[in-house]
């Protein structure tokens, strides 16, 4: 079917729309680094304390040369994939659980909320101490901070499925299993990825809370160390690359949404 001449127009002004915006979050941050590095320069700024731009990305070229930065990195980034990998399972693998056994999820709901609202930056020291300093730690410490609160948000979206396609599979003699795989699950796919874009994060910062405490690599040690040792352009620097790679890991899960929704249309 071809596109009438007011479906153009709105397409086109939907586009630049987001290139407008693109613009703007693009001038927003370059005006921000201009200003810090103006501050710095200027002396409105400590830029022993606060850093600035310019040393920032000294210390990024610094650090790359000595070849001790991309190593940190990759391990960050490994054990926050594995702990998102390992909630994902495991988060899905208990919804599923608790959606058919509906009394075992009356049972276990506020042992769930309890699990959830622990602080997990407390509970971190005892896993050093129960599990020893290693990867297999800092992982547990970043599951710890997503996987109660998925599990409930999973099992929340399970239960508002639709009543009614529930309702048909059981009237067409289908059991638990075929309203599970039939109409839960599929009906939960973007509730899902919604879900998992928020635990990424929360991965992310679980991980780096265990780095903090027991570990000898990754920017969560550098952010420790830096900070021990008064090497306050190194800790900036980690903060800034957790951050691209937090948006970055966001970005994916988005793009996985969009592609699985635009098949979902087509």
């Amino acid at each position: 079917m071809r596109e009438t001449e007011a479906q153009k127009q709105y397409l086109k002004k939907i586009r630049n729309r987001r290139r407008q915006v693109a613009v703007l979050r693009l001038s927003l941050f370059i005006g921000f680094l201009i200003l810090w590095e103006a501050a710095a320069r200027l002396g409105w700024i400590d830029s022993f304390i606060f850093s600035s731009p310019r040393e920032i990305g000294s210390t990024f070229v610094r650090m790359l040369k000595e070849q001790a930065l991309l190593s940190h990195i990759g391990i960050t980034l490994a054990e926050t994939l594995l702990s998102f990998l390992l909630v994902l399972v495991i988060s899905v693998a208990a919804a599923v659980l608790l959606w058919l056994f509906p009394r075992f999820a009356e049972v276990s709901e506020p042992y769930m909320v309890v699990l959830n609202s622990l602080p997990k930056s407390a509970l971190a020291p005892l896993l050093i101490v129960w599990l020893g300093a290693n990867m297999r730690t800092i992982i547990v410490a970043g599951m710890s901070v997503a996987l109660f609160g998925s599990i409930m948000n999973l099992y929340t979206g399970f239960r508002e499925t639709d009543p009614d396609m529930l309702k048909l599979i059981r009237t067409l003699g289908g059991k638990k299993a075929a309203c599970l795989s039939k109409v839960v699950l599929p009906a939960s796919v973007p509730y899902l990825i919604s879900t998992f874009k928020v635990n990424i994060g929360l991965c992310l910062v679980g991980v780096v809370i265990g780095e903090f405490i027991g570990a000898r690599k990754g920017l969560g040690y550098l952010i420790i160390y830096g900070s021990q040792v008064f090497k306050l352009n190194m800790v900036i620097l980690s903060i800034v690359i957790l951050c691209l790679i937090a948006t970055a890991l966001y970005a994916l899960l988005g793009l996985l949404e969009k592609h699985y929704l635009k098949r979902r249309r087509g």
